[in-house]
């Protein structure tokens, strides 16, 4: 998360050209000028043009416009789109000069593609732009992950709206994320409690709620749980109830139970239990009756063990009534 791509705090974006002259023409700066000072771009260096030079930049397509800064530097206008680009006499006498200025267009092109907006070239990183997201929020992204993202391949996520994501989860399980894990583990982040303990806490946790504050969190036997039996019909065709007992059925359901997509799950009864151990002396005297009763209507693991992530208390969906009416008997108790 401490990727240079992906952190909201920096400075702010890099304009690719400044004005100069008394017409206030734009002056595109190469991507390792950026940080000179644009005063120094306003002086023309009063040196003579060489006639070579000027057949030099004419064959790679510029024109060569007046020297400026010092002896290193020229102004070259581009045959392609005419705008003005600084470069180095050294450059345009032994390589091709880049036109900054198709570049930059090349840039806002690509953005729009993308569905950004292109604000400007990150000062501390040459391969990253400032881009506007369309939820509003600034993002700073290397060049190559936009045409990525324009051609499809991939997706921008924004930080600010993910954070926001992050932190509504923690909230709404009692916990306020205070941010990226100290450890430096991309999976892991540093929450708070409502009793005021810090903790760390995988992500894919606080989602599921698999997890308590090791500082006043219950423990799974004298914490408050729950029966359910759970309807899942899986694409081979099976039709079973699984019943059992958890402290958060949904999170059971959602998060730790399915195997893979494609299965219809519905929770079917949730009876809740003053605590883990009760649920549990439950649960197995179900499983002890079902047995006695139904053992024919026991789903053998091989059936399901490609789907799902238990190996045992999965029935055939023919009892679901049986088993439905003695959760509500217990309900009644």
């Amino acid at each position: 998360m401490a990727h240079p791509a992906h952190t909201s705090l920096k400075p702010a974006p890099v304009s690719p050209h400044i004005y100069i002259g008394a017409s206030r023409n734009k002056l595109y700066l190469p991507r390792g000028s950026r940080k000179l000072s644009p005063e120094g771009w306003s002086r023309t260096f009063a040196g003579p043009i060489k006639v070579e030079w000027n057949a030099i930049a004419r064959s790679k397509g510029f024109d060569l416009v007046h020297r400026i800064r010092d002896k290193s530097h020229v102004v070259l206008r581009c045959h392609t789109c005419g705008a003005l680009t600084a470069q180095k006499l050294f450059t345009l006498r032994t390589a091709q000069p880049a036109c900054a200025a198709c570049r930059h267009r090349a840039f806002l092109a690509m953005a729009q593609k993308a569905g950004l907006e292109f604000q400007g070239y990150d000062p501390e990183h040459h391969k990253l732009g400032v881009y506007r997201a369309q939820c509003g929020h600034p993002v700073r992204r290397q060049f190559g992950q936009i045409e990525r993202i324009a051609a499809g391949h991939c997706k921008l996520r924004c930080e600010t709206c993910h954070s926001g994501k992050e932190a509504e989860e923690a909230a709404d399980r009692g916990w306020q994320l205070l941010g990226i894990d100290p450890e430096g583990n991309p999976s892991y982040r540093i929450y708070q409690h409502g009793c005021g303990h810090r903790q760390r806490v995988a992500r894919a946790n606080m989602q599921s709620g698999r997890f308590q504050c090791t500082e006043c969190g219950e423990g799974w036997a004298t914490a408050p749980s729950n029966l359910y039996a759970i309807r899942l019909e899986l694409p081979t065709g099976l039709n079973v109830v699984k019943l059992g007992f958890s402290r958060d059925p949904q999170s059971r359901l959602h998060h730790q139970l399915l195997l893979q997509s494609g299965i219809q799950a519905e929770l079917l009864r949730v009876v809740p239990q003053r605590t883990g151990h009760a649920a549990l002396c439950r649960e197995k005297a179900l499983h002890r009756a079902l047995k006695k009763s139904d053992p024919d209507a026991i789903i053998p693991h091989e059936h399901f063990e490609d789907w799902l992530s238990v190996k045992t208390e999965i029935y055939g969906i023919e009892i679901a009534p049986l088993i439905l009416k003695h959760l509500d008997d217990i309900r009644k108790k």
